[in-house]
C-alpha cells in the first residue's frame, strides 16, 4: 500500500525540525530550505540519511543535491517507493 504524500511530508517535516534545531511550525513544505536557520548541506544530508532508514530505500545523489523544499523531498520518496 503506497504511503501517502501528506504523510512522507509529515515525517520529513518532524526530522528537519529535530535536525535543524527549528520548531516544526515554522516549517511548511514548499519553504526553500536553505532559510532555514542552521540550515547547512551536512545537517540536509543527515536528514536525508535518516528518511533512508525509515523508509529503507535509497535516493539517488543527483536528487539529493537537488532538493530546495520539504516537498522536493518528499516527492522524491514518494516516486522512489512507488518504483518498488
Amino acid at each position: 500500500m503506497p504511503v501517502p504524500l501528506d504523510t512522507i511530508i509529515g515525517t520529513v517535516t518532524e526530522l528537519v525540525a529535530k535536525e535543524f534545531g527549528t520548531p516544526r511550525s515554522g516549517l511548511t513544505p514548499d519553504l526553500d530550505l536553505s532559510t532555514v536557520e542552521g540550515a547547512d548541506s551536512v545537517k540536509v544530508l543527515r536528514v536525508v540519511a535518516k528518511i533512508e532508514r525509515a523508509y529503507d530505500i535509497e535516493l539517488e545523489d543527483d536528487e539529493v543535491f537537488g532538493f530546495k523544499t520539504i516537498r522536493d523531498v518528499a516527492t522524491s520518496v514518494e516516486s522512489t517507493l512507488a518504483a518498488r
